[in-house]
């Protein structure tokens, strides 16, 4: 057997193999005898038809059975011959297939493509410049949080002098009909707390559930907006009927020493809460802004590395991102069922260029714990088995289990601490600027210096980007220079 290796690209090599004559003469005569024995041929003894007359009636068979005598074992052969590993099943393309004899008379030549994992660049991860900003604590946010704990002991107190108005409580028991899908499945909720004139209830309860009392019953119809936060009810009509079962009015506990002090939580008084609270805040704004650090080195990390990436690994995790996204949509309440195959072919799309990146970031890492001779010991992978059951509320070995249950074992569990300490070498070589807070959610205005900066900037990527095509490319690259140049000096 001959084999030849071509580089089609960094993923895609291909194979060209050819299978001496006399070996597919051998293997045509070893799947004919085959057959001629086990033949039941009209006129012949069973095993007794002769070779001939059993190819002729067998011929398509033969010929596949053949083939897959022939090709299946050189193919791994040359595979493991060029020292490849394939990420998905090769593709085989045999030359003049349609005239090709098997009976000896000249050579089997076939095509194998194989894809395979690229050579990852020496990735330039030391001295990335960032910014870490650190988001001050806003204004009224601290009494916000405090609020909130005190809607958590809040206590609702039954009104029996009057009728409900707005701002207090009424519970009910729903039952609600779709006005366009009559005999489908009613919606109902029981118990259900609705407050009067909430921002977060819309607004035809309100409207219709003023002036009730305990017991009454009131039906009424709400057409929900297009943009409505729920899915299943977007842009649907609903015929409800309500019971009231009881109007009260929340009263919160006196924002106080005494208060604080009974949370259990060893705060000696209101200012005590406030200061560990401000606390709080303070350490979740410094882990934000690490965060954002790490996610904005990576981003450099991917943008300044480009490399051919395999499809097969970019449709695997865009597969898991689209699968992760339809569960999102499940239990917010979509029917994944009549989800229109348009919309899905779109979502994918969407996830491959997401995906990209992903598998992009994690070959870049992987890359730098090799470069960082990073090693994870199994005492590290117990810690965090432990810290897992600590946060799930379960025991070690209950996550043991469900990692051998899901084929991952704990392999999952070392590149994630692998990854993590790539990421860790990442922060630790990069230079990191502390920079005032910018509000991303608020439009920036430009100074002119930046505004300059900012083109400068620009015009050096685009000058570098020509450059290395130039390099690539010297006889055309070189026109496209000169006529901007030339362009350049006639403006002039």
């Amino acid at each position: 057997m001959k084999t030849e290796l071509r580089e089609v690209s960094p993923t895609q090599k291909e194979i060209k193999i050819e299978i001496e004559p006399e070996v597919v003469r051998e293997a045509y005569n070893k799947v004919s005898r085959k057959y001629a024995n086990a033949a039941q041929v009209p006129g012949f003894r069973k095993g007794n038809a002769p070779v001939d007359v059993v190819r002729l009636r067998y011929k398509d068979e033969i010929r596949s059975e053949t083939l897959q005598e022939l090709l299946s074992d050189r193919v791994v052969e040359a595979i493991q011959e060029h020292d490849l590993s394939p990420l998905a099943e090769p593709h085989l393309h045999i030359d003049n297939a349609e005239t090709l004899k098997l009976n000896g008379s000249q050579p089997v030549t076939l095509h194998v493509h194989v894809e395979v994992m690229p050579e990852i660049p020496t990735p330039e991860y030391k001295g990335l410049e960032v910014t870490r900003r650190v988001r001050p604590p806003q204004e009224g946010e601290l009494d916000s949080i405090i609020d909130k704990r005190r809607q958590e002991f809040a206590s609702l107190i039954p009104v029996e002098d009057r009728k409900s108005q707005e701002g207090d409580t009424v519970i009910v028991d729903l039952e609600g009909t779709f006005a366009d899908e009559p005999n489908s499945e009613p919606i109902k909720a029981d118990d259900m707390e609705i407050k009067l004139g909430d921002e977060m209830i819309e607004k035809s309860f309100t409207e219709n559930l003023l002036e009730v009392e305990e017991d009454e019953e009131k039906e009424f119809t709400v057409s929900y907006p297009e943009e409505f936060s729920s899915p299943a009810l977007a842009g649907k009509t609903v015929y409800y009927k309500a019971k009231i079962k009881s109007v009260g009015r929340v009263e919160l506990p006196e924002l106080n020493d005494e208060w604080a002090n009974s949370l259990d939580e060893d705060f000696e008084s209101l200012e005590d809460l406030r200061e560990k609270l401000r606390e709080d805040l303070e350490s979740v704004a410094n882990a934000d802004a690490d965060a954002r650090v790490r996610n904005d080195l990576i981003a450099k990390l991917i943008e300044n590395h480009e490399f051919e990436i395999p499809n097969t690994v970019i449709d695997i995790q865009a597969r898991n991102l689209l699968n992760n996204f339809a569960q999102d949509l499940s239990q917010r309440g979509v029917d994944l069922n009549k989800v229109e195959k348009d919309f899905v072919q779109m979502a994918y799309n969407q996830m491959r260029g997401q995906a990209e990146r992903d598998v992009r970031g994690a070959m870049l890492l992987e890359k730098i714990a090799e470069l960082e001779n990073l090693k994870v010991s199994a005492d590290e992978v117990t810690e965090e088995i432990e810290r897992m059951a600590h946060y799930y509320h379960t025991t070690p070995e209950e996550i043991r289990a469900s990692l051998a249950q899901q084929q991952v074992g704990e392999e999952n569990i070392t590149n994630g601490l692998r990854t993590r300490k790539s990421i860790e070498a990442l922060v630790e070589n990069a230079k990191v600027i502390d920079g005032e807070w910018i509000d991303e959610t608020q439009p920036q205005v430009q100074t002119e210096a930046e505004t300059e900066e900012k083109s400068e900037n620009s015009e050096d990527k685009k000058l570098k980007k020509e450059e290395k095509s130039k390099e690539k490319k010297p006889k055309v690259e070189k026109k496209k220079i000169e006529s901007k140049e030339s362009k350049k000096k006639s403006a002039k």
